[in-house]
């Protein structure tokens, strides 16, 4: 796939074009890309309602996003 990625002046990707041929390619093989609204399962729905839940019982028990991405990213 001949992707060109679209960058801010601070070298920041903010988008991505997709050539037409090769988009309409993934039109055809995936027929629900286009689809403005896709549904959130309630499993998933649920769990985050829970994940609220015990935050607000706990709200030390977060972490920090920046150091969450960096724990993920030391297991990659």
């Amino acid at each position: 796939m001949n992707l060109q990625f679209i960058s801010d002046s601070k070298g920041k990707i903010t988008g991505v074009f997709i050539p037409i041929n090769e988009w309409n390619d993934l039109k055809n093989k995936y027929k629900e890309i286009e689809q403005e609204k896709i549904g959130v399962p309630e499993w998933h729905k649920a769990l985050v309602l829970k994940r609220l839940e015990e935050y607000k019982k706990d709200p030390s028990s977060a972490v920090d996003f920046d150091k969450a991405m960096d724990d993920i990213e030391k297991e990659l």
